[in-house]
């Protein structure tokens, strides 16, 4: 059976073909019965809104196919865009555990698919899985370091050519490694890049110009293609 945008249904999590290194990938068997008698499957398009920064939490969102970008704004309309979540990741962990709103904005970058337990549910699944802990920890560790390395990008480093270095240096450790260099599948736009390191748009668009003109990196269709890693290194450690 197929879903909109083209997404093979996967009702249990046992049979599901895209199982990865996730959080709720890695359970037992029993602790997977009792999510998917509680979860609930749905696919998401593009620019889909799955929760609201100070939202009172509903519950947490299993990320199985697609990216998720996570942000948060200021009162002026600032955004910052924190990370980016992929397949496997769980959202909205820290805010279903806590009972405190959700810290950040989570809106779907392509379409998605994605299975939501309710905040009762989940909670009362981690009370009666003592494994479920590791998983959690290890969750919450994680977002704790991406936020870290977030905030030494976006607060301790100084120039936008530096910061989009780091940025795109960081994601090149995830792309595709060929003879040409490393490869980036480019999903987000000029604007979504500048909520990343903090700057503006223009800005994003010049240093990237520049470089091009200075032969660190190239464009290949939507690939973004690091052709000289140690130049770049060496302006991302300015």
């Amino acid at each position: 059976m197929r879903w909109p945008y083209g997404f093979e249904l996967n009702e249990g999590c046992r049979t599901c073909k895209l199982r990865s290194a996730g959080f709720f990938c890695q359970i037992s068997p029993p602790v997977t019965n009792d999510i998917g008698a509680v979860k609930s499957l749905s696919a998401y398009p593009a620019g889909a809104v799955l929760f609201l920064e100070k939202q009172e939490p509903r519950g947490v969102f299993v990320l199985c196919r697609g990216q998720v970008k996570l942000t948060v704004s200021s009162s002026a309309g600032k955004i910052l865009i924190v990370r980016i979540a992929r397949a496997g990741e769980v959202l909205g962990l820290m805010a279903t555990l806590s009972g405190k709103p959700y810290e950040v904005t989570a809106e779907t970058l392509h379409p998605c698919q994605v299975a939501f337990v309710h905040r009762d549910d989940f909670l009362r699944i981690v009370s009666r899985h003592p494994e479920m802990y590791l998983g959690v920890v290890g969750q919450l560790t994680t977002l704790y370091a991406a936020a870290c390395d977030q905030l030494r990008m976006v607060g301790l480093t100084l120039s936008a050519p530096e910061k989009l270095a780091k940025l795109l240096l960081h994601w090149s450790l995830t792309g595709e490694q060929t003879t040409q260099g490393s490869g980036i599948k480019f999903s987000l736009t000029h604007e979504e890049i500048a909520e990343f390191i903090g700057s503006s748009r223009e800005t994003v668009t010049r240093t990237l110009s520049e470089f091009k003109n200075q032969h660190l990196v190239s464009l290949q269709g939507s690939t973004l293609m690091i052709s000289n890693r140690a130049a770049l290194e060496r302006l991302a450690s300015i």
